[in-house]
C-alpha cells in the first residue's frame, strides 16, 4: 500500500510542480521560488487527510502557494531576479508589443491584490470563480481588479512609450 501511495504522490508532484514553480517565481522571484514550492508540498502532505475536495487539487494547491508567497513578503523579504519571460509563460501577445522583461517589471509594480488577480487569470488559467476561492473574494471582483489591472498596464506601458518617442 505504501508504494502505491508514493507513486500516486509523486504523480501528483510530477503533475503540479511546474506550474507551482511558475506561479512562485512570478511572485516572489527566482531565488525565492523553489523554497515556497517545496514547502507547498510540505503542507500539502501534511494536511492532505484534511482536504474536502470543494475546490480541485491545483486550486487547493496554489492556494497554499500562494499564502506562502504571502509569508515570504511579510517577513520582509522583496522580489529577487525576474524569470525569463518566455520560459514563463508571458510569451503573448504582450511580448509582441512590448519587451517581455519589461512587461514583468511593469507586473511587479502592481499592487498585490491585481498582480495576484492578473497572474491568476491570465498566467495560470484560473477562472474567476477559482481566483474568488482562493483570494477569498467574490468573482465580480476579480473580475473588476483584474480590469483594472490591465488598464494600469496599458498606462505604463503608453507612459513608457512617450518617454522614448
Amino acid at each position: 500500500m505504501a508504494k502505491r501511495d508514493e507513486a500516486s504522490f509523486r504523480e501528483l508532484y510530477r503533475a503540479h510542480t511546474p506550474s507551482l514553480y511558475r506561479f512562485a517565481v512570478l511572485r516572489v522571484g527566482v531565488d525565492a521560488a523553489e523554497d515556497v514550492v517545496q514547502e507547498t508540498w510540505l503542507r500539502a502532505a501534511r494536511s492532505l487527510a484534511d482536504f474536502r475536495w470543494r475546490a480541485s487539487l491545483r486550486t487547493w494547491l496554489t492556494g497554499i502557494a500562494l499564502n506562502l508567497c504571502r509569508e515570504h513578503y511579510r517577513r520582509g523579504a522583496r522580489l529577487t531576479a525576474l524569470p525569463d519571460p518566455v520560459e514563463f509563460g508571458v510569451a503573448d501577445v504582450a511580448l509582441n508589443l512590448v519587451g517581455g522583461a519589461d512587461l514583468l517589471r511593469a507586473i511587479a509594480t502592481l499592487a498585490d491584490r491585481y498582480r495576484e488577480v492578473l497572474l491568476l487569470h491570465d498566467v495560470e488559467g484560473h477562472t474567476h470563480d477559482e481566483i474568488g476561492a482562493l483570494l477569498r473574494i467574490s468573482p465580480g471582483t476579480s473580475k473588476s481588479q483584474l480590469h483594472r489591472a490591465r488598464r494600469r498596464l496599458r498606462q505604463l506601458f503608453l507612459e513608457g512609450e512617450k518617454g522614448h518617442g
